[in-house]
């Protein structure tokens, strides 16, 4: 049943898997007779396609007469795509995901292959990673990478108006206001498909009260959604609006455009507050605004008693297998080169992130820098979009949506929420 709720949830955006835009697809339809064939199907772009296309090619050389026809589909279409896949009995063989609340969705309707005792090195991964993908202590999807969500910014441009990176809140204000004084987008934002303003709601919730207010409202301990907590970091957001700090129309911008990403390129904002793919666009669409390219983790707010070294990241890709797949120990192998050694130190040297394995050698920068972060972060909040259950998550990217819009109160936004959760989260 949640299965279909999740169907119509998307259907407004993706009536058919024929309907769905936007599709990268390499699959060859005439295999040569004999041969197996697994589908593969991805969200990623840049230097991370032939990161996996490379994996890929290994893993048809470990195993002849095997082919992996792939399909990349762009991140804001994707979760869309898949639902209806798994709705209609034409789910890829391995998919990508975010773990989370989100892929138990398909766990628990059956739809997902358990990795519980396969042939497979479980202690090589991260611990909090693995446990991402874990539901009643059996496996359903081995991580690779770790995405943090950090402030990229403009050196050239903080350097021109004598800025400093930020260490608390009130700093990172002052610079929204010379910079809107001196005709520069304080920060940019692409938020038409919801989740990269809902990375402001996550982080104000954690640094006004501490890791622990979340937690207690998922797991229903206490504290729930219409906290006041959760009230205030809508406020938080209002204020930001009201003090103009982002390029005007962002709510209508689309993140996969490249729009947000060009406002950095070429000057017109100085900050950008995403996940750590942004390195991987920065070198895949403008290269020479790298040396241009500084980070900063999000600041601490002088009211708040949230650790500043917490972090918010996500865990992706996790690799998963369909339950019914025709070839269940192929895919199996195939995940398996996924995350391979070779294949998380290919992914740390060429995409600039962190991966979810451990022993990998890292020399790149901003990998080297994200790394450091990760291991010294008191605590880690994976975004709440991926940890909710479906329902939930979507009236979370809504209504903070519409907290940007000016189109909800923070105290209605929150009694949503809760009376939501209650719903769902409360059996």
């Amino acid at each position: 049943m949640k299965l279909k709720r999740l169907l119509l949830l998307f259907i407004v955006t993706c009536i058919s898997l024929v309907g769905c835009q936007g599709s990268n697809e390499s699959k060859e339809p005439n295999a040569s007779k004999g041969q197996k064939e697994l589908e593969l199907w991805h969200f990623d772009t840049g230097a991370r396609i032939e990161i996996y296309n490379d994996a890929i090619k290994r893993f048809e050389e470990k195993h002849p007469g095997v082919k992996v026809n792939v399909v990349q589909v762009p991140n804001d279409d994707y979760k869309q795509r898949l639902v209806v896949a798994m709705s209609g009995g034409q789910a890829p063989d391995v998919f990508a995901s975010w773990g989370g609340g989100w892929l138990e969705e398909f766990v628990k309707s059956g739809q997902v292959k358990d990795l519980t005792n396969e042939d497979i090195e479980f202690d090589r991964f991260i611990e909090t990673a693995l446990e991402n993908a874990t539901y009643d202590n059996k496996i359903y999807g081995l991580p690779l990478g770790i995405s943090p969500y950090i402030f990229y910014y403009n050196k050239e441009i903080f350097e021109k108006y004598g800025l400093e990176v930020p260490e608390t809140y009130d700093d990172l204000l002052e610079i929204v206001d010379v910079l809107k004084e001196n005709d520069v987008y304080p920060i940019a934002l692409a938020n038409q498909p919801k989740w990269p303003g809902a990375f402001f709601l996550m982080y104000f919730v954690d640094r006004l009260g501490g890791e622990d207010v979340f937690k207690q409202a998922y797991r229903r301990e206490g504290k729930g959604f219409d906290d006041e907590v959760f009230v205030k970091a809508g406020e938080y957001i209002q204020d930001l609006v009201n003090k103009g700090a982002f390029n005007p129309g962002f709510n209508g911008l689309p993140y996969d455009s490249g729009q947000a990403r060009q406002l950095m390129y070429t000057g017109q904002a100085a900050m950008l507050l995403q996940t750590g793919a942004f390195v991987n666009h920065v070198r895949e669409e403008f290269p020479e605004f790298e040396e241009k390219m500084g980070v900063f983790r999000f600041p601490k707010l002088e009211e708040g008693i949230g650790d500043p070294t917490n972090m918010s990241a996500g865990v992706s890709p996790t690799w998963s297998i369909k339950e019914d797949t025709e070839h269940p120990e192929l895919a199996v192998e195939l995940i398996k080169e996924l995350t391979s050694d070779e294949t998380a130190q290919d992914y740390v040297d060429r995409s600039g992130n962190v991966v979810a394995i451990k022993g990998v050698e890292v020399e790149d920068e901003y990998t080297s820098i994200f790394t450091e972060w990760i291991n010294n972060a008191n605590s880690i909040q994976f975004p709440y979009d991926q940890t909710l259950p479906p329902e939930l998550a979507e009236l979370h990217k809504n209504t903070t949506f519409d907290l940007f819009g000016l189109t909800m109160t923070p105290e209605e936004a929150a009694k949503a929420m809760e009376k939501k959760a209650k719903e769902i989260l409360d059996k």
